[in-house]
């Protein structure tokens, strides 16, 4: 017998609930997320699969602790088996979509049916989709000049860093954390002195810092060598090739270690951009002044501007989980 309500808690649940309701009410469906930052994102992708039957509610699956993560919502508070078309639970991937089965919380990302993730490693990583970095710009500048390829830089730092990523997943997957731990492949690939004039001395720098690593790990674990190839071309049905790895990454480790530190350079010239232009217009300083002032109060704050970044429509990650979402409302309606 359950010592509490959190232990009877399941799809079963909710959806009993549901019929003490008048009939006239859209089923609710419960989707458990796993923390505040994520319950925005989440609330605008599903609800464009509501309507006039049912609805979605965004929540956390416990209200008496902050601790966040994939593994409170699927292990720890509510077990897997529990969910069901009432109640569904909404994650980032991490590295589980790459590890595939290897561990009990991989097994249950990759094989559960009403367990939806993200694909790429977090929503950080789709606030930070190379194609729609431009309009962040815009966001924040206001300026729509181009004068930075997002698309081109992230994608030669996903070859260079490709190779150590690969190393990384092969030792999560023989379950050996401390041969390569995350945090150190997070150093070595962080975007340093960065210069929008000359991005290319950024890349070199963690190419050199890179290759000097996959020198030491093939020194010291020659048995794994013959293993990354085979392993690469096993993932590349998962979305990962050379050109897309910053998706797979740790999210905020590439939210804030790389792309924020292109962003804010950039965004800094497309701001001086406008204000000369505000001057060089300006018939006397007041004008100028009052213009200036105006400007600076309607332009966003680089990090709150990629945060709110939805143009990601484009991304095939995006479009798998929402095939996922559509094929979960579809069975609803079967059923």
């Amino acid at each position: 017998m359950a010592l509490s309500l959190k232990g009877n808690l399941s799809s079963d649940y909710f959806k009993a609930a549901h019929k003490l309701y008048s009939k006239k009410e859209r089923k609710q469906i419960v989707a458990y997320v796993e923390s505040y930052d994520d319950v925005a994102f989440w609330r605008t992708l599903l609800e464009e699969f509501e309507d006039e039957t049912k609805c979605f509610r965004v929540m956390l699956p416990s209200a008496n602790t902050l601790t966040k993560g994939k593994k409170i919502v699927l292990m720890n508070s509510i077990k897997a088996e529990n969910f069901g078309e009432s109640l569904i639970a909404c994650v980032d991937s991490d590295y589980d979509f790459l590890l595939q089965e290897a561990t009990s919380v991989s097994k249950a990302l990759n094989t559960n049916q009403y367990i939806f993730h993200t694909y790429a490693y977090a929503i950080e990583n789709y606030f930070c989709f190379a194609e729609s970095l431009h309009e962040v710009c815009v966001q924040a500048t206001l300026n729509d000049k181009v004068i930075f390829d997002f698309e081109r830089y992230l994608g030669e730092y996903s070859e260079i860093v490709y190779p150590l990523f690969l190393w990384t997943i092969l030792f999560l997957r023989q379950r050996d954390t401390r041969a390569f731990p995350m945090y150190n492949f997070n150093n070595l690939t962080r975007v340093y002195s960065f210069q929008v004039n000359d991005p290319q001395k950024s890349l070199d720098r963690i190419k050199r810092k890179v290759e000097q690593k996959l020198s030491e790990l093939e020194r010291n674990y020659p048995q794994n060598i013959d293993l990354i190839p085979r392993l690469g071309k096993e993932l590349e049905s998962l979305g990962l090739i050379p050109q897309t790895t910053y998706l797979f990454i740790q999210g905020h480790h590439l939210f804030d270690q790389v792309v924020l530190k292109i962003l804010r350079p950039v965004c800094s010239i497309l701001r001086q951009q406008r204000e000369r232009y505000i001057k060089r217009l300006a018939q006397h300083k007041t004008q100028y002044e009052n213009e200036l002032t105006s400007y600076q109060n309607s332009i966003s704050d680089v990090e709150q501007a990629l945060k709110k970044n939805f143009g990601f429509k484009n991304l095939f990650a995006y479009h798998w989980l929402r095939s996922d979402l559509k094929n979960f409302v579809d069975r609803i309606h079967d059923d």
